[in-house]
């Protein structure tokens, strides 16, 4: 009887496996490497914010699109730290996450039926918002090996029904950082076919080596097509609080506004006093972020490659994708199921982020290290004793 109550626009939708994973990894009491919770300190003055609008009562609704002083404030750091010069009282909407950032700008500007284009791996989400909206995907890929954009497929991929590029950098899962290079390139090609690009920047902060994070409407006149997706969650890891933000041409951002109002209302109100009073944070308190997080990924790359795995070293963000192969797994689900039986470690099956029955990510896992130091130690020792 279930069945005849189904909107069609779920046909295929199932929970993904990075929430499957977790709940299997709770069972085990494993440590999850899967899921990217960011299960790390909350900043003191995020959570000092949030229990003081608290106190006073701060309970009811905010503007739709978000308090004037945390707009202000997101307005204030894409100057400093994007250069972009966004309106604060026009052209910033706070949403319900990045997450609600994308669903709202989706729903602003694509048709049903349009196409968008996905760069494999890809952040699943993306994915299934795009398919609840009844968007059809077009797959691209990145060169794991070489951490480099496949243009070839990009191009391919391009049809006169193509309305949209669904681009992240830092990307989650591959930690590619696009270079201005890329930017360049993709702008050229979204210009040509009149492309809105979607640019999902919640890693920006999390940069590696000489790597450096350009925002996508920074780069020449890209600014009128580029809607630029971002929040704090994985700044202050704050991941369960769901506060993030979309900045783009006041045109769309009217449109995605009413969208947000929709779904969510308005994002929680004491929850976004706690984010702007985050920004009140030392500039040394992002470099010791991103150094810690540096560290973290050469221990993890390390201790992958001494297990048998060969590590894909990103760039930024904080997942990497390793190749099991020599470890003699049969598929990634496989593979999944086996690390957590093995080493009571929870990784997210590659496939998860790849176009879906294409078998590519079939020999992939993805970890994250947003972990605290005593938790990420040990599952680095148990990866380090896997061997092939």
């Amino acid at each position: 009887m279930a069945d005849r109550f189904a909107a069609s626009r779920m046909q295929g939708l199932v929970q993904s496996d990075i929430r499957r994973l977790t709940i299997e990894c709770d069972k085990v009491g494993g440590i999850n490497l899967g899921q990217g919770i960011c299960d790390l300190p909350t900043h003191p003055l995020v959570a000092q914010g949030a229990i003081d609008a608290i106190q006073e009562n701060k309970a009811t609704y905010t503007h739709a699109m978000g308090l004037i002083e945390l707009r202000r404030k997101i307005a204030e750091k894409l100057q400093l730290l994007n250069n972009l010069n966004y309106s604060p009282d026009t052209e910033v909407c706070v949403t319900v996450g990045s997450s609600g950032a994308f669903a709202s700008a989706m729903f602003a500007t694509l048709d049903p039926g349009s196409e968008a284009i996905l760069i494999e791996p890809y952040y699943g989400y993306h994915l299934n918002n795009l398919l609840l909206a009844g968007v059809v995907p077009r797959f691209a890929r990145i060169d794991l090996a070489t951490m480099k954009l496949d243009r070839a497929s990009i191009e391919a991929a391009v049809t006169p029904k193509t309305k949209s590029l669904i681009l992240c950098t830092p990307s989650n899962p591959a930690g590619l950082v696009l270079s201005e290079a890329d930017i360049k390139w993709l702008g050229a090609l979204a210009e040509k076919h009149d492309l809105l690009i979607f640019s999902d920047e919640i890693y920006e902060y999390i940069v590696y080596d000489q790597h450096r994070h350009i925002s996508i409407a920074s780069v020449g006149n890209l600014r009128e097509r580029t809607l630029t997706i971002g929040g704090l969650s994985k700044t202050f890891s704050i991941t369960g609080w769901r506060i993030g933000y979309l900045a783009a041409p006041e045109n769309i951002i009217k449109r995605a506004a009413v969208v947000s109002d929709l779904l969510y209302i308005c994002a929680p109100h004491p929850l976004q006093r706690g984010v702007l009073k985050g920004f009140d944070a030392p500039a040394s308190y992002y470099e010791d972020m991103r150094k810690q997080y540096e560290r973290d990924r050469d221990l993890i790359c390390g201790s992958l490659e001494k297990g048998g795995f060969k590590a894909y070293r990103p760039q930024g963000s904080y997942y990497v994708m390793a190749d099991f192969s020599k470890l003699g797994w049969a598929d990634d689900q496989a593979a999944s199921r086996e690390l957590l039986a093995r080493a009571k470690i929870a990784a997210i099956p590659g496939g998860a982020f790849y176009e879906p029955g294409s078998g590519r990510g079939k020999h992939l896992l993805r970890f994250c290290y947003a972990k605290p130091a005593d938790a990420l130690a040990e599952a680095c020792k148990r990866l380090a004793a896997l061997k092939p």
